[in-house]
């Protein structure tokens, strides 16, 4: 559906609590199982519609952060095929590893050791649940679409319907133009999320506000050389605006590579006296829709890994809400 909902609108971080706000547990909710769950962003967005989440991750720093912010368990380890996860999933949610499939990796799909794909079809094939759902780059659809279809199929094959989309964050309330496709395997009757403030989309700034004012302890400014560096690399890029943070649109995307990464790239504030800074944790976490009560753990550059692999939290709301729309349906069409 592409029509807008125009609404009074909150002011962002007020709509964060308002949509985010997590909902006392409960056994009686579905089961979602997190397949490489990150630090619990596609998570999150269950937890607040209401759903109960068990999560799967490699990385000790990421299940830390989890388990720090959500109502459910984070395993740490790292996932095969063979892996034996929770039984009586409603829901399989997921983002496999995207660097088989990312513009900036190689794509070799399949053939990259870092495939998840295996595993996500593997427990989709154990569980069958009512309808699982996977996050990945839009990569996916050009290079590697032949293993894509492989994996459509695969699905189809374990009798579900299937259907995809590349969604651009900013058109759910996210204030960043993050675009990233999305599988739903289903029985029938899915609906994708109606898009939301795709006419009147939050702003880096609405985001930002008074971080924008201040100059956080230990800011990381850049150097006169790096000033140089990134003049030559826009100028060769053909770059048309710089690549500051613009405060009155919303973000490019949010990944691991421009929040703590490569200068050329990076997303940065420029001050009123010309300086220009990296963006903190808390900064780049408002940028992916985390609420401020969302903590990070481990290190400055393991936070900014959790924060770019996220699936943004509110997003995953807007899909989860969905996915209980769905099962309601469901549940009155075995009634009939």
């Amino acid at each position: 559906m592409t029509s807008s909902i125009c609404l009074t609108r909150l002011n962002y971080l007020d709509y964060l609590e308002t949509e985010l706000t997590l909902p006392p547990p409960g056994d009686s909710q579905p089961l979602v199982i997190d397949l490489f769950a990150g630090c619990g962003g596609f998570a999150l967005g269950f937890e607040a519609a209401g759903f109960q989440t068990i999560g799967y991750e490699q990385s000790a720093q990421a299940c830390q952060s989890y388990r720090q912010n959500l109502n459910r368990p984070c395993h740490q380890m790292t996932l095969t095929p063979e892996t034996e996860l929770k039984s009586g999933a409603t829901v399989i949610i997921g983002g496999p590893p995207c660097q088989p499939f990312s513009v900036s990796g190689h794509q070799k799909g399949l053939k990259d050791s870092r495939d998840g794909f295996p595993i996500f079809l593997n427990a989709v094939r154990r569980d069958r649940p009512n309808i699982a759902i996977f996050e990945n780059v839009r990569g996916m659809l050009y290079r590697n679409k032949t293993y894509f279809q492989e994996i459509v199929e695969t699905l189809k094959q374990l009798d579900y319907q299937v259907e995809y989309q590349v969604l651009t964050a900013s058109d759910y309330g996210v204030p960043q133009r993050r675009q990233r496709l999305f599988c739903i395997a289903h029985r029938g009757g899915w609906q994708w999320p109606t898009k939301s403030h795709d006419r009147h989309p939050y702003t880096a700034g609405e985001a930002l506000v008074n971080l924008t004012l201040t100059i956080p302890k230990n800011a990381k400014f850049l150097t006169c050389s790096m000033d140089r560096y990134i003049e030559k690399y826009e100028r060769a890029s053909n770059c048309v605006r710089p690549r500051d943070l613009h405060l009155d649109r919303p973000a490019r995307t949010v990944t691991c590579r421009n929040l703590g990464g490569a200068t050329g790239d990076m997303l940065r504030i420029r001050l009123p006296d010309g300086r220009r800074r990296r963006l903190t944790v808390r900064e780049g976490a408002r940028l992916q829709s985390f609420p401020d009560w969302f903590t990070f753990k481990g290190s400055e550059e393991n936070q900014y890994n959790q924060i770019g692999n996220a699936v943004p939290p509110l997003f995953a709301k807007k899909l989860a809400t969905e996915v209980k729309n769905y099962l309601n349906l469901c549940f009155y069409k075995s009634l009939a």
